[in-house]
């Protein structure tokens, strides 16, 4: 985040709200692109300017005050419209991280997605109209390490334990053990054990498969507590046995082996071809395929993540049950490394390219790594024109989709008014009504062009879109803004999994919708 060089297209509302997050963030350093005076229309929507700005460039306003807010980022101006200086210049996009573009219209956000893309810009486009907002993530590919999904297991091979795991675990004789010992030996060693001898004498030596057979498991993994000492015919429980049944699931779960989408990475083309342009992600994912494919065992396993949570244990065993899984991973790590380290030979790359730290990181979050690629814009509004989308019709035609499906068509349709018009509907008092018709002919008109049969027109929508004439609500600002911002940061931080798609933000309804851009082909 911290040396990410932010451009915004647009300060109104919107992307004031969406730079101001990021610049608290800590950004490395940011450009406003904005060719607008200060306006009497900005004092009611834009918390960055005063009535003192009135007539003053709002570019040079928004980057002064903007500062304020972190002074260690850097900002710059430029007084000139978006449209204007993507027409006259679009090599002024080359030098930075992500561009954030606001209110550009579907023209010219096909003209700067293609521009970002080429030189491998991310861009996010942002609009705020009325009661409306839409947020849409343009790049070619992007990699997430971090994706931190929700419910997550811990990897801790009790299904199948590496050499070391099994030896440590083998050196415990439980018998011998005194009762406080016993009850605070690690559950990662009572599975283990309890999995080893429930397999030898029942389901011809495999991990319990079905439900009966994992509440027999748990009821023989009970049965390992000892007698109470002083009270006949009751068990003295400890909190270890408890956390063992617990996480009885470990015994039977696959969550340690090579998931599905990985498996999908192994066979694509980046990674079986790579190439002196190829991207370090990819390199690691080829890395991490010799990594699975060198093993013997009974299950190919990833680098161990190394973590283990809290449980019931005496300091001394916790801490060497902790060892040994750090240790374990580090030596995946190394073997890792030594793989990359062969593959950038290969390519004849510089060595240093990827370092340590990035092998690291990866290794420990394989498990989830992502890969998320968009369609162009140019390639989504096509099926607006040239392909017959059942997929959106669909959305159009289901009760819980059908108004913020609309809401996406309008946006769409309001570019092409404007396209036709000069203006966008609403804009000037005195037409409005005769905007409405021309809106609901070039629906009809969209819907036809499309191949898409014709559905109730809302009414209620088409006069919200007019009535607000395109103005921005700084409320509606703030929530799309804030939308911006925190897809951003995913994007930059390659931490958790940004959006995919187009979300639509309806404020009437207090509902989002995500339209999925890679369902409109058939």
């Amino acid at each position: 985040l911290e040396d990410a060089k932010v451009c915004l297209l647009g300060a109104g509302p919107t992307g004031s709200e969406a730079l101001k997050n990021l610049v608290l963030g800590g950004v490395s350093a940011y450009t406003i692109v904005d060719g607008q005076k200060v306006s009497a229309r900005d004092l009611g929507n834009n918390f960055l300017v005063a009535e003192e700005h009135l007539g003053e460039p709002r570019a040079e306003c928004c980057s002064r005050l903007m500062q304020e807010f972190n002074e260690s980022v850097s900002g710059r101006y430029v007084a000139e419209t978006p449209e204007s200086l993507l027409d006259r210049e679009p090599e002024f996009f080359r030098g930075f991280t992500l561009v954030l573009a606001t209110q550009l219209t579907a023209e010219y956000q096909v003209k700067l997605d293609s521009i970002c893309r080429q030189h491998g810009v991310h861009v996010i486009f942002g609009r705020s109209y009325g009661l409306f907002g839409l947020v849409r993530i343009s790049t070619k590919e992007h990699h997430v390490i971090e994706s931190k999904p929700e419910n997550e297991l811990q990897v801790l091979r009790i299904r199948d334990p590496w050499p070391e795991l099994a030896a440590y675990v083998e050196r415990f004789d439980l018998a011998s053990l005194d009762n406080m010992t016993y009850k605070h030996v690690p559950y990662v060693v009572l599975l283990i054990k309890a999995a080893k001898e429930w397999a030898s004498r029942h389901n011809n030596g495999q991990p319990p498969t079905d439900r009966q057979l994992q509440r027999n498991f748990k009821d023989f993994l009970k049965g390992m507590q000892r007698p109470h000492p002083e009270t006949e015919g009751f068990v003295d429980e400890g909190e270890n046995f408890k956390e063992a049944v617990d996480n009885a699931h470990y015994v039977w779960s696959k969550n340690d082996g090579v998931p599905s989408d990985l498996k999908q990475y192994f066979e694509s083309e980046s990674c079986c071809n790579l190439t002196a342009e190829s991207a370090p992600f990819w390199i690691l994912v080829q890395a991490l395929k010799r990594f699975v494919l060198e093993q013997q065992g009974a299950f190919p396993a990833l680098p161990l993540p190394g973590a283990i949570p809290d449980m019931t244990a005496t300091t001394d065993l916790y801490l060497d049950l902790k060892r040994l899984y750090e240790t374990k991973a580090e030596a995946d790590v190394a073997r890792v490394a030594s793989h990359v380290k062969g593959i950038l030979q290969e390519l004849k790359r510089d060595q240093g390219e990827v370092s340590l730290e990035y092998i690291r990181l990866f290794c420990r979050n394989s498990n989830h790594v992502r890969v998320l690629k968009y369609i162009s814009l140019e390639e989504e509004y096509k099926c607006f024109s040239q392909s017959r989308s059942s997929y959106l019709q669909s959305l159009l035609y289901s009760e819980n989709t059908a108004e913020n499906a609309f809401v996406y068509m309008l946006f769409h349709t309001a570019d092409k008014f404007h396209a036709r018009h000069g203006h966008f509907p609403g804009y000037f008092d005195q037409g409005m009504q005769e905007d409405i018709g021309r809106l609901k002919g070039i629906i009809n008109a969209t819907l036809s062009e499309s191949g898409l049969s014709p559905v109730p027109i809302c009414e209620e929508y088409i006069h919200e879109f007019c009535r607000c004439g395109a103005g921005e609500i700084h409320t509606v600002a703030a929530v799309v803004g804030g939308v911006l911002a925190e897809e951003a940061i995913k994007l930059l931080t390659r931490q958790f999994v940004p959006l995919q798609g187009t979300l639509v933000y309806n404020a009437i309804r207090s509902t989002t919708e995500k339209i999925q851009d890679h369902q409109f082909w058939p």
